[in-house]
């Protein structure tokens, strides 16, 4: 075929069959929610025992030096900086939340109660001396803290629950004879619908004005260290390999294979739940299933957990159980998980 006859015949096969541009590349695979170790021993000191924001530009961290002597541990994240906040004191907090940005509460050691209102700290009396392990704000007014001392039956502070009405912390007695246990956490959908958990597989549930025990007998086979809920319909009770459920009426035990010991736990949304504890154990419960994250970091010992609203968890823990060495550093971590990352340093 001459050259001629070949550039008449080559657009013609053209016209006949068609042209078509490169192949567009395939999409990128969708992002994938996972864990990241967002602070850890190189940026905290201190160990880290519990989580709670308004927001995921507005989360707080507190914990402590634990006995060792350094500065109370309150870190607050922006959206895109960590920044420790110095509430003074070398008490430990273990836990912290609130009813908004200016409404967070912290309590821990020594019966200290602090509250932040975005701009300052403000230490108020408590009227206990026994360590404070959970709080719980249903608005500015209305605020619940618990405690006690472990192991120390009815003769030490024990069967501590206190009431925040706007102007002052007073005491609740709750119904019977004293247990004499320590209670650890307390959360609820309103102050009408409020559950206390604690040592000896202990559950408080306030409905209106009254009070329940409705672990009598006690469904856990030890203690419960945290309690929190998707609603009113769907609560969650932690501790050691314990998991159990409420549907407002009436508590089960679910059959979760933990891996380690459990000591925190969150909901993000209805059946979306996170269980975290020793040596890293992560457990998620998502579309009905639980998925085990024991062997992804963080790997440190998780004490508490919180969900932000938009799908993301946060994890605080460390080195929260060896004893106490005067001067002694402790490395504390928090972890995230989600979409994308965040900044992993704390600004002085």
């Amino acid at each position: 075929m001459t050259c001629l006859r070949l550039a008449l015949v080559l657009p013609l096969v053209a016209l006949l069959f068609g042209c078509s541009d490169p192949p567009e590349p395939p999409p990128p695979p969708p992002e994938q929610a996972g864990w990241q170790v967002v602070l850890d021993g190189g940026d905290l000191d201190r160990a880290v025992l519990s989580v709670w924001g308004s927001g995921p530009k507005d989360v707080f961290a507190v914990g402590g030096p634990l006995g060792n002597g350094l500065e109370t541990l309150v870190v607050h994240f922006d959206g895109e900086t960590w920044r420790e906040l110095h509430p003074g004191g070398d008490e430990t907090y273990w836990w912290v939340s609130g009813s908004g940005p200016d409404d967070v509460w912290m309590v821990g050691e020594q019966g200290r109660i602090t509250h932040w209102d975005g701009a300052t700290f403000t230490e108020h009396v408590s009227g206990t001396t026994a360590t404070l392990w959970g709080v719980w704000a249903a608005g500015e007014a209305d605020a619940w803290a618990v405690g006690g001392t472990p192991e120390g039956g009815t003769g030490a502070p024990n069967d501590v629950v206190l009431r925040w009405d706007g102007e002052t912390w007073t005491p609740v007695t709750l119904p019977g004879a004293p247990l004499g246990r320590a209670l650890y956490k307390v959360w609820g959908t309103s102050s009408d619908d409020l559950y206390v958990v604690g040592e000896f597989g202990t559950i408080w549930h306030k409905k209106g004005a009254d009070w329940a025990l409705e672990s009598d007998p006690p469904l856990a086979s030890g203690t419960l260290f945290t309690v929190a809920g998707c609603g009113p319909d769907e609560v969650y009770a932690v501790g050691g390999f314990d998991v159990l459920r409420s549907d407002g009426a009436s508590w089960q035990k679910l059959d979760v294979a933990l891996t380690n010991g459990a000591n925190g736990v969150s909901c993000g949304g209805p059946g979306q739940v996170v269980v975290v504890g020793f040596g890293g154990s992560k457990q998620r419960l998502d579309a009905g299933r639980w998925v085990d994250e024991f062997d992804l970091p963080p790997y440190a010992d998780l004490h508490a957990a919180w969900a932000d609203g938009t799908g993301t968890y946060w994890a605080g823990g460390g080195n929260f159980v060896t004893g106490s060495m005067p001067g002694a550093a402790r490395e504390g971590v928090v972890a995230r998980y989600g979409l994308g990352r965040v900044a992993s340093e704390v600004t002085p």
